[in-house]
């Protein structure tokens, strides 16, 4: 998984509510075997309007996304932020954000930045006048070139995670050695345990 420390980029003024992952990403792409190609697929039926924010050629490649309240609510699939990140996001910053979701953005890599209301309307302002805005992760804010300072809040494991760039395979294998050591532990004090495992 990439690390995350800070970004600072082009930010697509979406701002709608109550936005469902069959939003993000409609049934009908879910049939894809790999997470490759399913941004094309990210906001179908939005993007059916020639004029749709992700398609104008000003947001090409920004990497953040200002959405609504509730944002991600509906079923469960992971499909959501795999097709946000295929798109080009790496942060998606609203008032609020569905729990599921919010999960499967996390474990994606993916930032996900709860603001109140007032300072996501503030951003979506700053994006609409073509201007960057700029996560730090690190320090917990979010900035504009206006001197705006929103802090945010966020879990220190998932602070953590993203900062180093741990997956639940990272985290795992950054364990090997304290593994290795249990292991022979077991094979010394518990030979049978140890004899079936190898076994088996």
């Amino acid at each position: 998984m990439q690390a995350f420390e800070t970004l600072s980029g082009r930010a697509v003024p979406f701002g709608q509510a109550n936005v469902d992952t069959d939003v993000i990403i409609p049934a009908r792409f879910l049939k894809a075997v790999t997470r490759s190609g399913l941004g094309k697929g990210a906001f179908a039926a939005l993007r059916e309007d020639p004029d749709n924010l992700f398609d104008r050629p000003e947001n090409a490649g920004a990497p953040i996304l200002i959405a609504g309240d509730n944002f991600g609510c509906g079923s469960s699939r992971e499909h959501a932020p795999w097709a946000l990140a295929d798109l080009g996001f790496r942060v998606v910053i609203a008032p609020s954000f569905a729990d599921i979701f919010s999960g499967n953005a996390f474990k994606n890599g993916m930032l996900l930045v709860k603001l109140s209301q007032q300072a996501v309307d503030r951003l979506m302002a700053v994006a609409d006048e073509g201007q960057p805005v700029t996560v730090d992760l690190e320090n917990q804010v979010v900035t504009t070139p206006f001197q705006d300072r929103f802090p945010f809040d966020i879990d220190p494991f998932r602070k953590h995670c993203l900062l180093n760039g741990l997956d639940e395979i990272g985290l795992t294998t950054a364990m090997d050695a304290d593994i290795a050591r249990h292991e022979r532990r077991i094979a010394a004090d518990r030979p049978w345990i140890a004899g079936a495992a190898v076994a088996a």
